[in-house]
């Protein structure tokens, strides 16, 4: 019987997926959110609960059997799969595993996620030994590849190979790379999305622990560069391995019997801040079992493919499809004057991740609230910006796994008034006092405003000032002028009420006659809010 390859009918598969990794969920290094509780299986082990924002949903591929089943990366929209299932009769028998030398097999994908039945991927790079891991370039056009070692299947070898142009398959330049060495096993490679680093596992003799995880320049020849390790931040003393990064580079998941472990391998994130990789996380006993969790590869935002050897399966390691429903989280809170506690509406408030991007930015309303969504256990920082109060910043860290909403109030401090020469005038200068529109009462956000004013006068007593309102263009010049009367006398009357003397206070409404944007009428909105403005001229 004629054996099907994957690569040679890709025209008569149907290519439904995208092709993952694709966007990571959000978090980040933190200290543990632990709480005790038992496994779903039965252990004597002490188990670590990590309730950090994942809530998975492991179902079956579709693709087990009572062989080992592991997932390794996407290519033309499908999924590769190592697998020692049996190909016909005369399959090779592994002595140290008791089941086939491993091969290299293809699935598409259907919209659930759920896989083909699987198709050896290429002639070429399947053979006599046993094939694990590969991975692949950007474009596709390169592929790294593992195969075990002559007399050892348990060790295993570092390959190149470049896809032939206008070929359907043909694998050419298949070579041993440079960082393969004696005794040595180099596993689970990873090509990160920009296509010029690769991440590997090695026992190297540097090792921090049995297998290690390293990272190698790749050259422009495809060649690699020399292996660096990644450091005790990633690396334990037990063994980490299968790396894989999500599509913004930003978090690299991996496999590890060391960190906060529930048990065998488990799942772990780091996210890189700056070039750093951050203390790794569990993601938690939802996906992670006292069992092996190996081999995570996103196939959507929040859809993934992970194998274990979990003993639910059909035998040896199996297949799952990981979901995983986010976590919705919030903070909220209000703008407030420090000393007063009054609400200050017209505040810029941004939110930035921990590297200084901004997520989101939003400007109070009448409230004074702001609110923005945030992930768990990632560190944010908030700012808020107001004119006559000091710029504001403060570093936030989402600590909880469940659904929450973070209470956060802002306090700004004023700044100090100043006294200058504008327009030949002396003046306290002093940021807008603001009306409700077409009204004449000052909004109580702007009490904090003329207090300033206050300040200054009870600092100086023989001082005496002219409060001049202005206006905007919009409406009748006779309306505009009587509202700006009104506008100056209420800010004089709440000085009066404050314990200034009415005789060192003098009122007056110019309308729209002197604007400081004489934009006529093609003024823009922030033209007429320049126009709309009280002055403070110091009479002597």
């Amino acid at each position: 019987m004629k054996t099907k390859f994957c690569f040679f009918i890709l025209l008569a598969c149907n290519i439904i997926s995208a092709q993952g990794p694709n966007n990571v969920l959000a978090f980040n290094s933190s200290p543990y959110n632990n709480t005790n509780s038992s496994s779903v299986y039965n252990t004597t082990k002490p188990v670590v609960i990590n309730f950090n924002g994942f809530n998975f949903e492991l179902l079956d591929a579709g693709v087990s059997t009572r062989y080992a089943e592991i997932g390794s990366g996407f290519f033309k929209n499908k999924l590769i799969m190592v697998s020692s299932k049996k190909i016909g009769g005369l399959a090779k028998i592994d002595p140290n595993t008791h089941e086939a030398f491993k091969e290299l097999f293809c699935l598409d994908i259907d919209k659930n996620g759920a896989l083909s039945s699987p198709h050896l991927f290429s002639r070429i790079l399947n053979t006599n030994s046993s094939e694990d891991q590969l991975t692949f370039s950007p474009n596709e056009k390169t592929v790294y590849y593992t195969r075990s070692s002559k007399g050892n299947s348990l060790e295993f070898k570092l390959y190149k190979a470049d896809l032939e142009a206008d070929s359907h398959g043909n694998w050419i330049n298949n070579e041993l790379l440079s960082i393969n060495d004696t005794n040595v096993s180099v596993e689970t490679p990873f090509v990160n999305r920009t296509g010029d680093k690769l991440y590997f596992s090695a026992n190297y003799p540097d090792a921090i622990g049995g297998f290690d995880l390293y990272v190698s320049a790749i050259n422009a020849d495809g060649t690699l560069g020399i292996p660096k390790n990644l450091g005790n931040t990633i690396n334990t003393t037990a063994d980490e391995k299968y790396p894989s990064f999500s599509i913004d580079g930003k978090y690299l998941y991996f496999s590890s019997r060391g960190h906060e472990n529930i048990g065998g391998y488990d799942l772990f994130v780091s996210k890189i801040i700056r070039n750093e990789f951050q203390e790794p996380r569990n993601m938690g006993n939802t996906i992670n079992t006292v069992y092996d969790e190996i081999a995570y590869f996103l196939a959507a935002r929040n859809k993934a493919y992970v194998s274990s050897n979990r003993p639910n399966g059909k035998g040896g390691y199996d297949i799952y499809t990981a979901t995983n429903d986010e976590v919705v989280q919030s903070i909220k809170g209000e703008i407030l004057d420090f000393e007063t506690q009054i609400k200050l509406p017209n505040t810029v408030v941004i939110l930035k991740d921990e590297e200084g991007s901004e997520i989101a930015k939003t400007i109070t309303a009448e409230d004074a609230t702001f609110s923005f969504n945030v992930s768990p256990f990632e560190t944010y920082n908030i700012s808020a910006q107001k004119d006559g109060f000091k710029d504001y910043a403060v570093q936030f860290f989402a600590n909880r796994g469940n659904e929450t909403i973070y209470k956060k109030d802002i306090e700004l401090l004023t700044t100090e008034p100043v006294i200058a020469k504008v327009d030949n005038e002396m003046r306290i200068v002093l940021e807008n006092i603001y009306f409700n529109f077409n009204k004449w009462n000052v909004k109580e956000e702007s009490f904090i405003s003329l207090n300033k004013v206050i300040k200054v006068l009870k600092a100086n007593p023989d001082m005496t000032i002219a409060v001049n309102a202005h206006t905007d263009n919009r409406g009748r010049d006779s309306y505009n002028l009587n509202l700006s009367n009104k506008r100056a006398a209420s800010a004089v009357r709440y000085l009066i009420k404050n314990g200034i003397s009415k005789d060192r206070l003098v009122s007056k409404g110019y309308g729209e006659a002197k604007p400081l944007v004489d934009c006529k009428t093609s003024c823009s909105e922030s033209d007429l809010q320049v126009n709309r403005r009280v002055e403070f001229v110091i009479v002597n």
